[in-house]
């Protein structure tokens, strides 16, 4: 059975990471495409990577129509949105109401509240029908990420006793997402922290135990960033009843050079720890393990290096789409639930001002 999907948003995202992942994902065929602009539109659908001949939906006059001509059609069970952040919860639950399968981009929204109301309008309304929503988050399907993930849950470094995550990001007025309008004036908290930002709790989340509660301050370095482009921040959980621990992340797009003193996800244990570092296309993992301990205070320990190709974006969406098909590949991707937990890590990161906040109070 060869479902019909369609993509909702034919901007720089969808083209440069969609396409080449959608190329190699077998029963399925992309239909329709809609963007606001015809140019983008057809531009999308003229890459050589698309294989078949969607049509071609926007808002210009002349045209098949819009969103809502292309959700009438039978023959699109499946929608995947690549919209701007305000716009993504309203078209998923009208695609929802259109009786389609739904994956978007994340983040799931542009805060708590609205990421709660639309779970809600979900579960409620069409979940029961048995109609598919994930949110499109990468990082949680990253292989490296959920190896390291693995070997926590497998007590390889024993408790995790902290984390150390640092991105310094030097985003420039003439760089291709800066350019996109609804970035360069963000109507959503944080900016470029919420929409690149989300990644980083979602590695986090994927790999340990839930953190529970933040406390940050949140500054702006770039005035063409706005609101804030920098937050540094404290995070606790519990590894298991009797263990809390208590980490860092370091985040700023508004680094004032390319270099950097380094970017990577740190996890620490009581038995050992695994370090994550991503560069051209490879995320490289250093697994350090304590594998003899004396009375004494002497150790040896063992190192182990993998490398895993980036390729979470394929992942979700073959996942996404086998789903659709019937085809559970147990991987427990794109829930809705931890990708709000995405978004309340950032917004507690946003508004904490030094002040410590559990994120299931937020509303």
């Amino acid at each position: 059975m060869t479902t019909g999907y369609a993509i909702l948003g034919a901007g720089i995202f969808a083209t440069s990471a969609y396409l080449p992942a959608l190329d190699g994902i077998s029963g399925s065929e992309l239909k329709a495409v809609y963007s606001r602009s015809k140019k983008t539109s057809e531009t999308f659908v003229a890459s050589p990577l698309v294989k078949s001949s969607p049509a071609v939906y926007h808002d210009e006059d002349g045209g098949q129509g819009g969103i809502d001509a292309l959700l009438a059609r039978s023959d699109i069970s499946a929608v995947l949105v690549v919209l701007p952040i305000p716009l993504q919860p309203s078209i998923v639950l009208k695609a929802l109401a259109s009786g389609k399968h739904v994956i978007s981009e994340k983040p799931i929204a542009k805060d708590v509240a609205t990421a709660r109301a639309t779970i809600k309008e979900y579960e409620e309304k069409y979940k029961p029908k048995g109609l598919i929503w994930r949110v499109a988050e990468n990082f949680e399907a990253e292989p490296a990420y959920r190896a390291a993930r693995d070997w926590v849950q497998e007590g390889k470094i024993g408790d995790v006793t902290g984390f150390r995550l640092a991105l310094y990001g030097h985003v420039t007025k003439d760089g291709k997402y800066y350019k996109t309008p609804w970035r360069t004036i963000p109507e959503y908290q944080g900016g470029f922290l919420l929409d690149g930002g989300v990644h980083q709790t979602a590695a986090l989340r994927t790999i340990i135990p839930a953190i529970t509660h933040v406390s940050s301050y949140a500054t702006l370095k770039k005035d063409y960033l706005l609101p804030h482009d920098t937050i540094t921040v404290i995070g606790r959980g519990s590894s298991n009843a009797n263990t809390q621990f208590y980490g860092t992340l370091d985040m700023s797009f508004g680094f004032p050079t390319k270099s950097n003193p380094g970017n990577g996800l740190a996890i620490l244990g009581s038995k050992g720890w695994i370090d994550v570092k991503f560069n051209a296309g490879v995320f490289s993992v250093v697994l350090r393990v304590v594998t003899k301990e004396t009375e004494d205070g002497a150790y040896e320990e063992s190192e182990e290096t993998f490398e895993y190709k980036e390729e979470g974006v394929a992942v979700e969406l073959k996942s996404f789409l086998g789903a659709v098909n019937g085809q559970d590949d147990g991987l427990g991707l794109g829930g809705p639930a931890g990708a709000l937990r995405d978004v309340a890590f950032i917004q507690a990161a946003l508004t904490s001002n030094g002040s410590e906040i559990e994120l299931d109070t937020l509303e």
